[in-house]
Formats: structure tokens, sequence, C-alpha cells
């Protein structure tokens, strides 16, 4: 398994969320115990951790079912739904690398056209839809809450040249990266001077507050 994807699976290990129960199998090699991904159980370390496609797999491997999760008792999801998930595991893990459906499909062992046939049946839309999304969002991201330069963050999305994701960005935004970046970090600013002037208008009325109540005790001893 690539280690960004690995990371990205442990990661659900360790918060103990169900994105990918059923999707893989988490093999603990000190217990010699498989588990499903959300386990209550002791967070493994990494260092420890084998994740298997399939249960068959970890069991062929040496692995018995944990008795507290129950990974045989099956995911949410039924054997199409699961290798498109593990389509778009593999994708939000390996945006910037140079991904085909050739590459995907080697990844899982199966034809290319089984994987954009099943995929599409399953998404409505194309594995190569889905890597264009997640390189947009994150490439959109990076423009906004990075100093990176614009040909820097092409390359961390998977463009070679600095031209072409340019011309790929404007095309799918109407914005060229620079006036995105300038467009959104404006806002940005805009939105932090109000909150900024928000809090400042809040302490000045706090701050008159004890001078109106002072007010109203002179008033009192008066009377």
């Amino acid at each position: 398994m690539d280690e960004a994807l690995f990371e990205r699976v442990y990661q659900t290990v360790a918060n103990r969320e169900s994105t990918y129960d059923g999707v893989y199998y988490t093999g603990v090699r000190t217990t010699h115990i498989v588990c499903r991904p959300s386990c209550r159980a002791r967070t493994p370390k990494a260092s420890n951790v084998t994740f298997y496609p399939t249960l068959a797999e970890a069991i062929e491997a040496g692995f018995r079912p944990c008795k507290r999760c129950k990974p045989e008792a099956g995911g949410k999801l039924g054997p199409d739904a699961v290798m498109a998930a593990q389509v778009d595991a593999i994708i939000e893990a390996q945006y910037a690398q140079k991904l085909t459906l050739q590459v995907l499909a080697e990844s899982l062992a199966i034809s290319p056209f089984h994987l954009q046939r099943t995929y599409k049946q399953i998404k409505s839309y194309s594995p190569a839809t889905k890597l264009e999304s997640v390189r947009l969002t994150k490439a959109q991201a990076k423009l906004v809450k990075s100093t990176m330069g614009i040909a820097e963050i092409g390359k961390a999305v998977g463009f070679r040249s600095s031209s072409h994701f340019t011309a790929w960005f404007s095309g799918k935004t109407g914005l060229s990266p620079a006036e995105y970046r300038s467009h959104n970090r404006l806002g940005a600013c805009q939105k932090t001077e109000e909150a900024n002037s928000e809090q400042e208008e809040t302490l000045t009325e706090q701050e008159g507050a004890p001078t109106k109540q002072a007010g109203t005790l002179t008033e009192q001893k008066k009377h």
C-alpha cells in the first residue's frame, strides 16, 4: 500500500471513524487480530499495522477476526461500492501523482474497463472527474491558505508546468490562480476587519457599562 494511502486509512483508525469499514481491514501483527478501522479497541501503533483490502486476505495471512468489532459481519457497502471507495481513497492520497485509469486499475488488480464501468455505475461520474475535483479543491485551499508560489501549487496537485496548471484552473473557475488568490484573500481580510470592528464595538459598550451603572448609583444616593 502507498505510504500516503496508509497514513490516510490509519488516521481513521486512530480516530475510530467508519469511513473505511468494509473497504479496508486492520491487521494488528502483535496480536494477530484483524479489525474494522473503526474498532473501539486500543489503537495499535502504525508500525504494527497492515491493511488488507478484504477480510479473506487478512485471515489467509494468519489473522483472526476481532470479537469486539466483528469484521466478519460485513460492512455497509456492497462489493462494487467497496471498490469505488478504494478508488476514492487512492485518489485522495495520491492526487499529486500521475494517476491514470491504468494506474488505478493496477492498484486494485482489476481491468481499466471494469473499474471505469463499475465506478461510474456507483458514483454517476468517472474516476477522472473525481481526480479533477480533488485537485481543484486542494489547489483552491493552497492558494488561499498558503504562501506557496503558483508553479509550486501546480506541481503539488499534479501538474508539471505552471502554464498547464493556470490554463486548467482558469477553465474550471473562470479565474487565473493569481486572481483567485487575490479575490479570496481580499474577502478573508474584509471578514477579519469586520469581525475586529464588531469586537471593538462590543468592548466599547462593555467599557461604558460601568460608567452608566456608577451614574445610577449616584442618583440613588441623592434620592
